[in-house]
């Protein structure tokens, strides 16, 4: 993914609230699975870190990114955005 791939994507999600919230549990196999089927069904979701998680937002990220096969678009304090092209029907046409 380029900059300029980035930087639409980003501006996409500026709109958007956050869908899911990591808190004191940090990473459950339920979140990963919640995130991996929002991820198939909206490409594009942001997530926030909840004060009370002792984890580092940009660890958080990288580890989601893996265990979902998507990629992390930016990370901005406690909030984090991912994107991964949906199988079916793919809603989002990146620029080139």
């Amino acid at each position: 993914m380029n900059s300029r791939q980035r930087a639409y994507l980003s501006s996409l999600a500026n709109t958007m609230d956050p869908i899911f919230q990591i808190g004191k549990a940090s990473l459950t196999p339920e979140i990963i699975e919640a995130l991996d089927s929002a991820l198939e069904k909206r490409e594009l979701i942001k997530v926030s870190v909840l004060k009370n998680c002792i984890d580092e937002p940009k660890e958080i990220a990288s580890v989601i990114a893996e265990r979902t096969h998507s990629q992390v678009v930016k990370v901005i304090g406690k909030k984090m955005i991912f994107y991964r092209r949906a199988k079916k029907n793919p809603k989002i046409k990146l620029p080139e």
